[in-house]
Formats: C-alpha cells, sequence, structure tokens
C-alpha cells in the first residue's frame, strides 16, 4: 500500500512530457500538454471490468500511470493553481452541461395567445372592425327596419370601430399579464433551481488537503473523495476503495449494488450512487463528456430544442433526464449541474401503472385535480349558458324584424344585419369569458409560487411546487430521531470501561493503562477518517463537528480523556488500513483491520451493543485483563448496564477487537468468520440532546389532527425515552412501541408475505418504530398510505437523511430530506429539503400547505360568485333587453380584477397560528365547503337583486334616460354605467369577505399584514373611477356625478353588512345546498371522462405530447443503433447496449410493467413521490 504514497510523491517530478497518441492532427494538439487526450478519456469510459482494467495496462500500464499523463497526484491531489485548473477546463471541458435558453417573452405572449376563449374574441373584434368600416350605401335605410336606425350621427358613426379595437386591446392586456405572470414564474423557478445546484459540494483533495468545492468546479485530474451516501458527480477511475458499492442502476438499469475494486472494477460512472463504503478517485471526464452528459446530449439539454417545451414536466426529457430531479420539472432549465440520471423506485409505479391501464393521463395533485374538475364543469355550464344567449338573441332579432315589422331581406341590409349578429356573438362569447374561470390555475400558481419563496426563510427548500400543498393535507409524519427530533450533537456521557460502571467522564488515572491505550487506538482507527473534531466557530464555542455525528461522540471522548487521535491517524494513514468493512443498515456495525509491525493483523470493530456484544466471548476485566465473557455474562450487562443507559435515552456502543495470524492470511470476503469471537473494549452512553422547539412543535401537529411517530435504528428504550421526552408518547396513552423485528413478525403471514389487513391492526397505535430497517420504514410508510381503515385516505410525510431512506422518501406523499445531515440521495428522493435539519419547520410547512388551500378557496369563493352573478346578468339582460347590460369590454375588465388580480390579492394572504387548530381537510374534501356554498349564493342573490333593479327602474331612481333597447352604435348611457360601476365596486368590497372562508364574523382581521391585498383593492378602485370617468365609447361608460358615485359606494358597503347578515345563518339549517369541487374519485372517473376532460382542457397539450412521443421513440431507435454500432465495434457483448438502452427507458421502473416506449414517458414522469408532482399544472 505504502507504494503509491511514494509514486505520488515521484508523480510531479516525472512527469514531464509524453508522446501523444490522440486522433492525429488538431485532436492530438488539443490535449495541451497532457499526455492523454479528451478522446482517449472518452473511449476509456465506455469500458467496464476487465476491459477497462486491459485497456489501462496497455495504455497506461497503471492507474498511476494514467494519473502522472494528467499531471496529478493520488496523495496530493492537483495543486490548487488557477492556470492549471482553466487549461484543464478548455482542454477537457468543465463539469456542467449548459442549460437549454429560457423562453423568450414574445414565445410566453404567443402560447398565453393559444387560449380558445381569447382566440374567440379576437375572431369576433376583428370581425366587428371589418364591417364598423363598411358605410351602408344610399340615406335610405329605413328599408333595412329599426336595425338601422344606429347612425345618428356622423361623429357617431366613426366611433363603431372603437368596441372591436377596445376589446382588442383588452385581450392584449391579458395576454401581457398571462405572460408576464408566467415569465416572473420561470424566473423564480430558475432561481430556486440555481440555489439548488450551487448546494451540491462534492470532497477533493488539492495540494494534500481535502476540501469542499462546488460540483461545478471539478475538473479532469482532481482527486475526488467519495463515501457512502454520494451522487457522483463526474466519471472516474478508483485509485483506493473500501468495500465499495455503486448503485449503477440509473445507467443500467440494473437494480444490483455493483462492487468497486482497484483490482477487478475500478470505473465510477457520473450520475451513479455510492451505496457502501469510501474510496479516492481520480476524475477523467465531466460534464458533457462524462457518461450522464453524453446521454444528456443524446436527449438534446444541450441543444436547445426549443419544442419540447416546458410543458409542465411532461418533456421527452422528463421521462429520462427530468427524474433525476423532480424539481427540473420546467425545461431542465438551470445549468443541470452534472445531476445524473435519475431513476424512480420501482414499487409505486406498478400500483399506479395497475391503476392507470393506458390512460395517458398525468396524475395531478390533490388540489390539482379539484380544481380542473371544478374548471370543467363551470367552463360546460358557461359554454350553454352563451349558447342559449346568441341563440336567444339572434331568434328575437329575427323575428321582430322579419316576422313583426315583415322586412323582407335586402342584399344592400346585409352588413347592417351581420353587425347585429356580429354584437351577438360578441356578447355570447362575453358571456363565456366571464363564466370560464381561467384564474384558477393563475391562483393555484400565484399562491404556490408566493409560498414557496416565503417558505425558503422558513427553511423550506420545496423542490415540487405541489409537495407544498399536499402537506396542508399531511395526517402522519413519520420522523427520523437523530438530528430531526435531536440536535445530532453526539457526547459521551456515561461508558463502562474495567467492569466498572462510569456515570460521567472518568479521570484517565481511573483505567488501566493498557485499556485506555486499546480505546484510543479502536476509536482513532476504527472511525472514518473523515469524521474530526474541529476547533470552534467562535471563542467560547462548541467544537465543530465534521463527519459522522456519532464518531465525533467517540472522538470527542477520546479528547475528554486527555487523549487525541490525530498522531495515531498520522502514524496509520488511511491508505495503510488491511480492510474497511463500512458501516451500513445490515450490519449495524463497522470493522477495520491493521497489520501489526509483526505482520499478523489486528482488527477492531465497533457498532450497536447489542449485535457487538453478541460477537464478543471475552472482555477486559478490572486490571486490563481479558477474562471469559458467557452469554449469561452478557445478559446480565443487558440487565445492569445497557437497559439503565437505553432508558435514560442514551444510544450504547459497544466497542471490541480481535487479534488475528498473519500466516495463513484470514479469507478477508468471508466476514461473519473474521468479526467474531471479539474481545469488548468497553461499552460507551452517547447522549443525543432533543432540540428545545421539538415537544412544542410536536404538540402542534398534535392539535392539528397529525399523528407523529418515530421510525429509528436505535434501541428501543433509547426510542421510547426520546419518544415520551418530545411527546410523541404520553404516559396513559394506548400507544405500540415496536422493534423492527417484532413489526415484521406481526405484518407477515406463514408465507412470509406483507398483509395489508395486518397493518391494518398496527399502525393506527404504532408510535415508535425501532431497530427498523430502511424497508420497514418504507414498507410501514406504503402500509398506512395503501391502508382503508379510516374513511380518509393517509397522507403522509416522512423524513430522511441517509441513502437508505430513498424508497419511503419516493414513497410518501412529501418527502423531507435533511440539507445539512442529508446524503444526496436522499435529496434526490425528496419534495422538500429542511435547510436546518429542524421538525419544527415540518410545521412550517404545514401551515403554508393549508394556507394555499385556504387561498384557493378563498379565491374561488369570491371568483364564483362574480360568475354566477355576470352569466345571470349577460344572460337575462341580453334575453330581456338585447343587448347585455355588462358590454365585452368591461366584461373583460371585470374578468381581470376577478383573475389576475384578485388571484394576487387573495393568493398572496400569509398564515396565521389559527390554521392548527383544525383537523386536515383530507382528500376527497369539497373544494367548496357548505358554508363557501352559503356565501357564494348568498352574495349572488344580493347582486343580482341591486343589478336587476337598476337595470329595470334605475333610470327612475336616478332620474335619468333609460339605456335600455339602445341602437348598434348609440353613445354610452348613464344609466348602464352605473350598473357597471355598482357591479364593480360590489365585488370590490365582496373581496374583502372573500377573505375569510370559515363563517368568521371579522373580515378585516389581519388585512394590513398582507400589503399586496391592499394595494391591489385600492389600486382596483382608482382605475374604476378612471374607466367610468375618462373611458367613455371604449368602455360604454358615461362620466356619473357625485351623487351617483356615493350611490354606487353605498350599495358596495352593503356588500359587507349583508356578509355580517349570512354569516348569522346557520349553515347547518341550509339543507338544499350542495358542496362542489369533490376530487376526481377513481371509482366515478371512467377513462373516457378522463380522456374527455383532457381534452377540454387542453387539446394542444396532447398534441404536443404525442409529437414527443413520436420523436421519445425515434431517439430511442438511433441511440439503440448508436449502441449497438459502437458495442460490435469494439466487440463487446450486444446486451450491454439493450440493457443500456432499456435502463435509459425504465429508469429502474420494472421492466415488466412497461408495454411500449409511450408507457415510459408517461409513467417515468409520474414516479415522483406526491402523487403527481409530475403533471401538475402549477409546475411551471
Amino acid at each position: 500500500m505504502s507504494t503509491t504514497a511514494t509514486m505520488g510523491d515521484m508523480a510531479n517530478s516525472t512527469v514531464e512530457f509524453y508522446p501523444k497518441r490522440g486522433g492525429g492532427g488538431a485532436e492530438a494538439n488539443h490535449a495541451g500538454d497532457f499526455g492523454v487526450s479528451l478522446d482517449e478519456l472518452r473511449n476509456l469510459m465506455e469500458l467496464r471490468g476487465a476491459e477497462a482494467l486491459q485497456k489501462i495496462q496497455e495504455s497506461f500500464t497503471d492507474v498511476e500511470g494514467l494519473c502522472q499523463r494528467l499531471k496529478s497526484s493520488t496523495t496530493d491531489g492537483l495543486s490548487d493553481n488557477p492556470t492549471d485548473l482553466e487549461k484543464r477546463r478548455q482542454t477537457f471541458g468543465q463539469n456542467f452541461i449548459p442549460p437549454k435558453k429560457p423562453k423568450t417573452f414574445l414565445q410566453l405572449v404567443w402560447e398565453a395567445l393559444q387560449d380558445v376563449t381569447l382566440i374567440i374574441l379576437e375572431l369576433a373584434a376583428i370581425i366587428s372592425l371589418a364591417l364598423s368600416f363598411y358605410q351602408p350605401p344610399g340615406e335610405d335605410s329605413e328599408v333595412c327596419g329599426k336595425g338601422a336606425g344606429g347612425a345618428e350621427d356622423e361623429g357617431e358613426a366613426e366611433a363603431g370601430w372603437i368596441e372591436g379595437a377596445a376589446i382588442l386591446l383588452s385581450v392584449i392586456c391579458v395576454v401581457l399579464v398571462t405572460a408576464f405572470n408566467d415569465w416572473s414564474k420561470e424566473k423564480q423557478f430558475r432561481g430556486l433551481q440555481s440555489r439548488i445546484e450551487l448546494e451540491q459540494r462534492f470532497a477533493v483533495v488539492r495540494n494534500g488537503n481535502v476540501i469542499q468545492i462546488p460540483v461545478a468546479e471539478m475538473v479532469v485530474g482532481d482527486m475526488a473523495q467519495v463515501k457512502y451516501g454520494d451522487l457522483l458527480p463526474a466519471d472516474g477511475v478508483l485509485v483506493q476503495g473500501n468495500d465499495l458499492k455503486i448503485d449503477e442502476s440509473s445507467l443500467t438499469g440494473e437494480s444490483d449494488h455493483v462492487r468497486k475494486s482497484v483490482e477487478k472494477d475500478p470505473m465510477l460512472l457520473s450520475g451513479t450512487h455510492v451505496m457502501e463504503g469510501s474510496g479516492r478517485m481520480l476524475v477523467t471526464a465531466v460534464g458533457v463528456n462524462s457518461q450522464s452528459g453524453i446521454i444528456f446530449t443524446l436527449l438534446g439539454a444541450g441543444e436547445g430544442e426549443e419544442e419540447k417545451k416546458e410543458k409542465k414536466g411532461k418533456q421527452p426529457e422528463a421521462a429520462v433526464e427530468t427524474n433525476q430531479n423532480k424539481a427540473k420539472k420546467q425545461d431542465g432549465a438551470v445549468a443541470m449541474e452534472m445531476q445524473p440520471l435519475k431513476s424512480a423506485e420501482g414499487g409505486e409505479v406498478e400500483e399506479r401503472e395497475k391503476k392507470k391501464a393506458n390512460v395517458p393521463k398525468k396524475e395531478k395533485s390533490v388540489l390539482q385535480g379539484k380544481l380542473t374538475k371544478l374548471a370543467v364543469q363551470i367552463g360546460k355550464a358557461g359554454l350553454v349558458m352563451s349558447a342559449i344567449t346568441v341563440i336567444i338573441l339572434v331568434l328575437y332579432f329575427v323575428i321582430d324584424t322579419f316576422v313583426v315589422g315583415n322586412m323582407t331581406w335586402l342584399p344592400e341590409c346585409t352588413p347592417i344585419y351581420v353587425q347585429y349578429f356580429v354584437k351577438f356573438f360578441i356578447i355570447g362569447v362575453t358571456v363565456l369569458v366571464v363564466a370560464v374561470p381561467e384564474g384558477l390555475p393563475l391562483a393555484v400558481t400565484i399562491s404556490l409560487a408566493y409560498s414557496v419563496k416565503k417558505m425558503m426563510k422558513d427553511n423550506n427548500l420545496v423542490r415540487h411546487l405541489d409537495a407544498c400543498e399536499t402537506m396542508g393535507n399531511a395526517t402522519a409524519i413519520c420522523s427520523d430521531k437523530t438530528g430531526t427530533l435531536t440536535t445530532n450533537r453526539m457526547t459521551v456521557v456515561q461508558s463502562y470501561i474495567n467492569d466498572q460502571h462510569f456515570r460521567e467522564i472518568p479521570d484517565p488515572s481511573q483505567i488501566s493503562p493498557n485499556t485506555l491505550e486499546m480505546i484510543v487506538n479502536a476509536i482513532s482507527i476504527n472511525c472514518a477518517y473523515t469524521s474530526k473534531i474541529m476547533p470552534p466557530d467562535v471563542e467560547g464555542g462548541l467544537p465543530k463537528q465534521v463527519g459522522n455525528k456519532t464518531e465525533c461522540g467517540l472522538l470527542g471522548f477520546l479528547l475528554d480523556l486527555k487523549r487525541d487521535y490525530a498522531p495515531v491517524r498520522e502514524q496509520i494513514p488511511e491508505e495503510k488500513l488491511y480492510k474497511v468493512y463500512t458501516f451500513n443498515s445490515v450490519r449495524k456495525s463497522m470493522s477495520t483491520v491493521v497489520q501489526m509491525p509483526d505482520g499478523s493483523f489486528r482488527l477492531y470493530s465497533k457498532g450497536a451493543s447489542e449485535i457487538v456484544l453478541k460477537k464478543c466471548s471475552s472482555i477486559l476485566g478490572t486490571n486490563g485483563e481479558a477474562r471469559n465473557f458467557r452469554p449469561r455474562d452478557r445478559d446480565e450487562m443487558v440487565k445492569k448496564v445497557i437497559e439503565p443507559m437505553a432508558c435514560e435515552g442514551l444510544r450504547t456502543i459497544c466497542i471490541g477487537y480481535r487479534d488475528l495470524p498473519g500466516d495463513p492470511e484470514p479469507e478477508w470476503e468471508n466476514e461473519a468468520e473474521i468479526v467474531t469471537d471479539l474481545t469488548c473494549i468497553a461499552v460507551v452512553g452517547i447522549e443525543d440532546p432533543v432540540r428545545p422547539e421539538v415537544p412544542d412543535a410536536i404538540r402542534k401537529c398534535q392539535r392539528a389532527g397529525i399523528t407523529v411517530r418515530m421510525v429509528t435504528g436505535d434501541n428501543i428504550n433509547t426510542a421510547r425515552a426520546i419518544a415520551s421526552k418530545c411527546g410523541i408518547i404520553q404516559p396513559g396513552d394506548d400507544f405500540l412501541c415496536l422493534e423492527g423485528k417484532d413489526f415484521n413478525r406481526r405484518i407477515r403471514n406463514e408465507k412470509g408475505e406483507i398483509e395489508q389487513e395486518r397493518i391494518d391492526k398496527i399502525w393506527p397505535k404504532l408510535r415508535v418504530l425501532a431497530r427498523s430497517s430502511p424497508t420497514d420504514k418504507h414498507t410501514l410508510v406504503k402500509g398506512i398510505i395503501d391502508s382503508t381503515v379510516l374513511e380518509q385516505r393517509q397522507v403522509v410525510a416522512v423524513t430522511g437523511d441517509g441513502t437508505n431512506d430513498g424508497p419511503a422518501l419516493k414513497k410518501a406523499d412529501v418527502g423531507f430530506a435533511m440539507g445539512i445531515a442529508g446524503t444526496d440521495v436522499a435529496k434526490e428522493a425528496s419534495d422538500i429539503i429542511l435547510t436546518d435539519d429542524n421538525f419544527s419547520s415540518i410545521v412550517k410547512a404545514v401551515m403554508w400547505g393549508r394556507n394555499v388551500y385556504d387561498s384557493i378557496s378563498k379565491f374561488l369563493q369570491f371568483q364564483l360568485t362574480v360568475n354566477v352573478v355576470a352569466v345571470i346578468v349577460a344572460f337575462t339582460g341580453a334575453c330581456i333587453t338585447q343587448d347585455s347590460p355588462l358590454k365585452a369590454v368591461q366584461m373583460l375588465w371585470v374578468n381581470l380584477i376577478m383573475d389576475t388580480f384578485a388571484s394576487l390579492a387573495l393568493a398572496t394572504e400569509p398564515p396565521t397560528e389559527a390554521l392548527l387548530l383544525r383537523k386536515p381537510y383530507g382528500r376527497n374534501n369539497p373544494l367548496i365547503s357548505l358554508t363557501m356554498m352559503k356565501n357564494i349564493l348568498g352574495h349572488g342573490v344580493y347582486q343580482l337583486v341591486i343589478i336587476f333593479t337598476l337595470l329595470f327602474v334605475g333610470e327612475k331612481i336616478f332620474n335619468i334616460d333609460s339605456g335600455r333597447y339602445a341602437q348598434l352604435h348609440s353613445p354610452p348611457s348613464e344609466h348602464y354605467t352605473i350598473i357597471f360601476n355598482t357591479f364593480v365596486l360590489m365585488q370590490l368590497f365582496n373581496e374583502i369577505n372573500a377573505r375569510k372562508i370559515h363563517g368568521e364574523r371579522n373580515v378585516f382581521d389581519g388585512i394590513f399584514a398582507n400589503p399586496i391585498f391592499c394595494s391591489i383593492v385600492l389600486g382596483t378602485f382608482g382605475v374604476q373611477v378612471v374607466i367610468v370617468q375618462f373611458g367613455g365609447k371604449p368602455f360604454s361608460c358615461a362620466p356619473l356625478n357625485v351623487e351617483q358615485w356615493l350611490w354606487c359606494l353605498f350599495v358596495g358597503v352593503g356588500e359587507l353588512l349583508w356578509g355580517q347578515v349570512i354569516a348569522t345563518v346557520p349553515t347547518s339549517h341550509l339543507k338544499c345546498l350542495k358542496e362542489a369541487g369533490h376530487g376526481p374519485g377513481t371509482d366515478e372517473m371512467t377513462e373516457d371522462e378522463l380522456a374527455e376532460d383532457e381534452e377540454e382542457i387542453d387539446h394542444a397539450e396532447r398534441e404536443l405530447r404525442r409529437g414527443q412521443i413520436l420523436w421519445f421513440r425515434g431517439l430511442n431507435r438511433i441511440q439503440t443503433q448508436m449502441e449497438v454500432v459502437s458495442t460490435f465495434k469494439r466487440s463487446g457483448s450486444f446486451q450491454g447496449a439493450v440493457r443500456r438502452r432499456s435502463s435509459v427507458l425504465s429508469q429502474l421502473h420494472d421492466v415488466t410493467n412497461i408495454s411500449t416506449p409511450t408507457h415510459v414517458v408517461l409513467s417515468t414522469a409520474n414516479a415522483s413521490a406526491a402523487p403527481g408532482n409530475a403533471g401538475s399544472e402549477s409546475v411551471p
């Protein structure tokens, strides 16, 4: 082992210059001064296993040779010389995949113009414009009946074009507002994205020091330290490894972990996960030249494949590329810092596949599903109403003109009649525009985007928009113990050494010197060398713990014993460790073998006390002499030492050693034979105090109807002690605390299969699951989610930090990963990253989630009132007076207030603690509760009464000219202006009412906490004044005097008083009301209905998706052909190619479920954690 070190030192001196072999000419020059070209490295990285080793031997003699050619050292890494680093970037590329260009503002405008209702309006406006320029011949227009009486004077006839122009103008306004919203949304998202990206750092050796650098700064030739839980950011060759196992499923589709070693298979690929062990690798390919980079380039992530819209995360890349990071949903927008191809856990995909056999439908989040359904229902109703309006108007006009008036249709009158028809058509379209609540998706998006931005301040980094809303429905949280509920600052507080139980740190003189020496060596050597204790950042602070916290606790114990671990490590550097059995969730222990000076071996082991003690056959007694340790002694020790420690909430760790002969050398692969027959040195109790704010946060959760369960790998007594300190279990409650073994025994039948009914007997009472494996966690989460015991389906949030928590985080409705302690794998699988690892931040997420739901409900309550009133007014008005009291342009303005501004105002209400006082709504709870229905109908009645009074007797009340039965181009009347003004003012005051949806009396409560709301209400009022007083012909408004304004305002304020009246009526008495906006039940929605809804919602989207599927299939064919050709070239096996292709497709999905590539696209996009992160409309 030591040779590497000397070779490394020589490396820098011997590398002068190698004759370049390379693809001749330009290629060769491109290699700069390095002894190897980019192409050679690329070809090398395409090989695996034995082939790769052979190639390394042929071209470079060994890894050391490659290292020299790259002018790097295996021990000291690169020098930190900026010019050298820059040169490497020039020669071998940067570790960064260029992002796709964001959509330009014009593209977004073009997209907003695709809206069907807007297109209809544009057409109508253009026809209306065209006709207004047509002057009917001759003056004898009486021939055409009363239809022509409109052109009273020249000025008025001239103004005929204004209406069309005004409609066009307002359409432009709506489009610009929508486009701007999309644009800012995308910008926010990219900001969020780059933030996630900049947070990924990696450990490399530069100048002999280990430093953390941002992934984008890695260059070829870097010496990177890889450890358990890492996501490899670049390709490389292993230089030194301990027990390294890699999950390469994201590239190969093989779910088995691959063993990597310098002798057998040293090739490490970007985008794969380290599942076990540690090691060092020489970086050989970065960015677009690395394996995942090559696949990205194939997928066109590098080029601006513009047509692959950021269509809500359903691009074909979404299938392959975006699963890697669900937040990249938008269009892989931000520079994908070597984020590898990600794979969805197979399990939940299968069920979802079965459920939705072949419906090409994106899974939506709960809210999205409810809203879509509601919007479609409202849209249908609006369509019917507008059609009836147009038909009635046309019939009335035709009968009135040709039947009653006995007119004949003269050719010269045609344009005039057509103008009438166009006017009717515009009225119809206006009714439709007002009826369709296109503000809904906008409200959801604004609300979610706003919440996400604010949640950043509350230490929640949201990676998927809908996770935030799902969190509001959460009914269960399965939390880790270490680091989430506790501070994750481990300190040894008790120990059992030399047959003595010390309740505090012993004085070194109390321990026999021999034992002390053993403890120092066992801890210094058998803790990962990446765990260290650093001096505190601030004077007088606590020392900083770096690396694994439990190991830091042990190292701290050495410092408390007035000894230091550093000299031991200097004497035995990491390269000299003979064999390392790294810690994993199965072993629950870690062992290291070192070679003694006399050639024999010594193994040090540490781990969970009950596991290591079982392997001990002797123990160091009173004077440091080993004595026999029988099972009887062990039971006594468990009773007298371990259980008392555990009941105080301490984690117990046993430290042991064993001497092995040097000749014959032991069979290292046979772990069971080696790690046994140990001598116990000591047992220590490590305390990890509960975070001070946790008990209060858990109380809030319980009050809010959320059950908190603790799932931990710790001893059951420790877990129970911590759970009662946190308040997860209270004395006198009916609860279960189980160990993983018992849990498994209870939920499995004789055949060892998991049965849902058995889980259902356990989970409602289960509060603590101890000594649990990652699979137990996944089983529990899945069991709770699939359970049908309670009438509401449970919505489960899970926290996790380890690599092994990935499956559970993905399965959960919302997965929280720890930002500080979490591994890359856990962060990849999660929906929200807790940047401070703190449980109380989860409570904040619940508050924000509920707030999103309430904001949407507030908006709906307001929007639907306006819709109902506007549609009825336009419809009846048109039928009775042949003209809608609210003109098209006015309707569009009302639409703008209702949709865009109201969604901004109501969606940005800040959350309050009161949100945590109610139970979760549940998944099938209707969006529009009975109270809201009462409010909508109540206010609707008030507004209709006022408006119809004004419409039919308004002119008498105000003593003005009637505006009814006006001619075609007659000037605007004060009468209709008053109606319009009153209508808008009533909406404004009703917007204040809409702030409360649970029937509260004080609607002004906390109104000043939301400056956006106040400014929007005042701003809208200001614009309304301008429109009425100066809008003139385009807005069909006549200026009003002060008295008329006061009356309008008075009626508006009446809304607030009327709101109080409505609040007095108890909802329970109104039996006739029905709730609306239920979630799409799985049973009631047939596939046809799904497909039909889909069509209505967005026909264009489907077309787009069809094109994408074809594109994706084509791409796969090309890819396969390329793979096959290159495979045959290097005469490898054909299977490798097929395998790699299927993996890019199946992304770890159980390949069995997949029938066609079409499926793959959809299923992969769906396999995200919350049910339906993939296709939600709100994800930009």
